[in-house]
Formats: C-alpha cells, sequence, structure tokens
C-alpha cells in the first residue's frame, strides 16, 4: 500500500521560510517522479514544482521560480520543498504526489499540510 504523508506547514510571516517533506512508503522511491501541487481556497490545484525520478530534472511553475527548490532523499525516501520569501499568495494546502515517469498523471496523494502565510 503506498502512502504519502506530508509534514512541514504552518503559519509563516511574509518573507519567512518554511520546509515541507513528503515522507514515501510502500514504492520504489527511486523511480518515481515526484511533484508538489497546490490548492487555495476557492481555486483550482495547481501543479508547484516537481522531480524526475532520477533527480535530474526539476520543473517549477513560474511564480515559485528562484524562491522554491525540490529535492529528493532516495535513501530515506523523502521529497522535500523548500519554501523561501513566500508571500500571502502562497497560502494553500500543498499536497505531494508521485507518479511512474511513462504516466502523465500523478497516481499516488498525500493527505495534504497547511500553509499560511501572513502579511
Amino acid at each position: 500500500q503506498v502512502q504519502l504523508v506530508e509534514s512541514g506547514g504552518g503559519l509563516v510571516q511574509a518573507g519567512g521560510s518554511l520546509r515541507l517533506s513528503c515522507a514515501a512508503s510502500g514504492l520504489t522511491f527511486r523511480y518515481y517522479d515526484m511533484a508538489w501541487f497546490r490548492q487555495a481556497p476557492g481555486k483550482e490545484r495547481e501543479f508547484v514544482a516537481g522531480i524526475s525520478w532520477s533527480g535530474g530534472r526539476t520543473n517549477y511553475q513560474d511564480s515559485v521560480k528562484g524562491r522554491f527548490t525540490i529535492s529528493a532523499d532516495n535513501a530515506n525516501n523523502t521529497a522535500y520543498l523548500q519554501m523561501n520569501s513566500l508571500k500571502p499568495e502562497d497560502t494553500a494546502v500543498y499536497y505531494c504526489a508521485a507518479r511512474i515517469p511513462t504516466l502523465v498523471r500523478y497516481t499516488y496523494w498525500g493527505q495534504g499540510t497547511q500553509v499560511t502565510v501572513s502579511s
């Protein structure tokens, strides 16, 4: 049974930082692409950042480029999202997701962690 468990969310002032973690179990972590999505109240869920299974490629939503960094620790089956220079518009529930690289859609999802940025 595949499980993705996010942690690290919370309340932070604008300009602050948070690091989200996604602990994976039930899958061979290093063979999966990993990503972070977010969903703000009243909005569609959106892609934030992704990292390829090999770790060689990362991509980001334009609004977070230069502020967020995605990484993966294969030894600990954990993905991370380092978020710096946070803005109130970054407030959302953040979800971790995983997919086999040959698929387009992400197959496995975590339960989400709330990030709230105050102005």
